[in-house]
């Protein structure tokens, strides 16, 4: 019999990590925990952590200080990058019972029963390079769409990023059980599987089977309608592939395809794989093949070196493509990085300024994108949110739309026309 029945989560950074939190909230819901939100007493909350900017440390830190505040009595258990990164770090923190790292993370149920509450955190967190194993999770029941974790872990050591010493290396695990996977995501109603990871290009490496494959057999299983591809490393996104999306009905027309600088000086500096020109060249690639794609870029300012010069032809060369959107980040430094021991560092100051003018650039790129589809039909799969009587839901090549709540809606896939824009730059449809 479990000392406790409650169980909250609070899930922080990418989509892999709602995608393991969804397969660890199944593993307390066989163990007897209902699942509550944070705000309703749990006896137990689970802090998942991101650490890739400082600002996901703060949050953490948050998180658990507004927890005890309400719920002084709740036992707090601490998992994810951050956890593996800085254990010592975390269990400082008042309030923190248990701290596990990236090889313990998936016995959690096993380590909260088996601990007390102590004015101590306990940490367990063993050396990332003994994290060999692959576990396979996929999310439900937070969103409409379903993000499938097709690999874990990276072996490119760039020079700002710390996901290989907080997940270590590169594994997945076989098509065969990948697809095992997935149907019992469709099993559950998946509409929508969005393939998940922190490097998924590098699928299959271990055991001589690579993305292209998985990918072709994902898209012959029945009882699924949409597939996304979460962000594709440029190097590993191969011509193949963007063919076999723009010829597949199942696979849409999106791509998130990290950048991080427009500049080939700082590529090279922050030990990236690829260069502007190679980057070029799969964007008009898909934009032949899919002229409707949605194309998302990761772009870093800041890094150190980033002169204004260098700055300027990341500006001028994201402006030159036919990109829909940015995700903007601001450089910070991070422990065991080697990009700490680059001089010429750039204020911070500048940095944030160099941050809202690519951020600006990136509104104008999506506002664009949008408006070039008004008068359109396209189709949209609803989400269940009723926001004041609105709810949402993405088209094929991911514009985010508004109509008014029909619970009717809700997981359903209908065509739709773009008829105008709200205040946020939303489209708002009439249903067909």
């Amino acid at each position: 019999m479990n000392q406790y029945k409650r169980v909250a989560f609070q899930t922080l950074g990418c989509k892999l990590n709602f995608a393991e939190t969804s397969a660890i909230a199944r593993d307390f819901r066989e163990a007897g925990y209902a699942r509550v939100e944070m705000d309703d007493q749990p006896d137990v909350l689970v802090i998942n952590t991101c650490s890739v900017t400082d600002q996901a440390d703060k949050k953490c830190r948050n998180i658990v200080s507004r927890a005890i505040r309400h719920n002084p009595g709740v036992f707090v258990a601490v998992i994810g990058c951050y956890a593996q990164l800085k254990p010592q770090e975390i269990a400082t923190i008042e309030g923190v019972n248990i701290v596990l790292g990236a090889n313990e993370k998936f016995n959690i149920v096993k380590h909260v029963e088996q601990t007390e509450q102590t004015e101590t955190a306990v940490i367990k967190a063993g050396e990332i390079k003994d994290v060999k194993t692959f576990i396979p999770s996929y999310s439900k029941g937070d969103r409409t769409r379903t993000f499938l974790k097709v690999q874990d872990g990276c072996n490119y050591f760039c020079a700002f990023c710390t996901i290989p010493l907080a997940r270590g290396r590169s594994r997945s695990a076989t098509i065969e059980e990948t697809i095992l996977e997935a149907k019992k995501a469709i099993a559950e109603g998946a509409k929508e599987i969005v393939l998940t990871g922190v490097n998924i290009g590098d699928f299959g490496t271990s055991n001589g089977e690579t993305f292209l494959d998985l990918i072709k057999q994902l898209d012959s299983l029945e009882g699924i309608e949409r597939y996304r591809i979460s962000s594709i490393e440029p190097n590993l996104l191969e011509d193949a592939i963007i063919e076999f999306v723009a010829n597949s009905k199942k696979f849409m027309p999106h791509f998130h395809i990290p950048l991080q600088s427009g500049s080939d000086t700082i590529l090279q500096s922050m030990r990236r794989r690829y260069r502007s020109e190679l980057y070029r060249s799969r964007i008009e690639r898909i934009k032949s093949l899919m002229p409707d794609a949605c194309i998302g870029v990761d772009v870093i300012v800041g890094f150190p070196g980033e002169s204004d010069e260098l700055f300027n032809e990341t500006r001028d060369f994201i402006t030159s493509l036919p990109v829909s959107y940015l995700h903007v980040f601001t450089y910070s430094e991070r422990d065991n990085t080697t990009a700490l021991r680059i001089d010429d560092v750039v204020p911070m100051e500048k940095r944030h300024e160099r941050n809202k003018v690519l951020r600006i650039i990136g509104e104008n790129k999506k506002s664009h994108f949008y408006h070039s589809f008004k008068n359109e039909v396209r189709p949209v799969l609803w989400e269940a949110e009723n926001d004041e009587g609105m709810m949402s839901g993405f088209t094929d090549n991911y514009i985010k739309v508004r109509t008014p709540f029909d619970s009717n809606l809700v997981n359903q896939i209908t065509t739709a026309e773009i008829q105008s824009f709200d205040g946020d730059g939303n489209a708002i449809f009439q249903p067909k």
